[in-house]
């Protein structure tokens, strides 16, 4: 018959130093603008302009996506959303 092999145990002792942080990137630019897409920063831009043209463009041509456009001065996002073309009723 087999014998049943047993795990060896050792205790871990406790390191006197504590492990060290590391700051985690949020990957949102502190300057200027960020195209945000599904809540993952795609694309940074200088002028708050160039970023909404982008996301107008990428939202229309997938409109299932939720896009932002993140103003890092303010540290807030705003998200884009078409509004539908209604037939003028001329």
């Amino acid at each position: 018959m087999r014998q049943q092999r047993r795990q060896r145990t050792t205790p871990v002792a406790p390191s006197p130093q504590a492990a060290p942080t590391r700051k985690v990137s949020s990957g949102l630019p502190e300057t200027g603008y960020a195209l945000i897409v599904d809540g993952r920063a795609k694309s940074e831009f200088k002028t708050k302009e160039g970023a909404e043209n982008e996301a107008r463009e990428l939202k229309q041509r997938f409109p299932m996506l939720q896009i932002k456009v993140y103003d890092a001065e303010a540290k807030r996002g705003e998200e884009i959303v078409l509004i539908p073309a209604t037939p003028n009723d001329h």
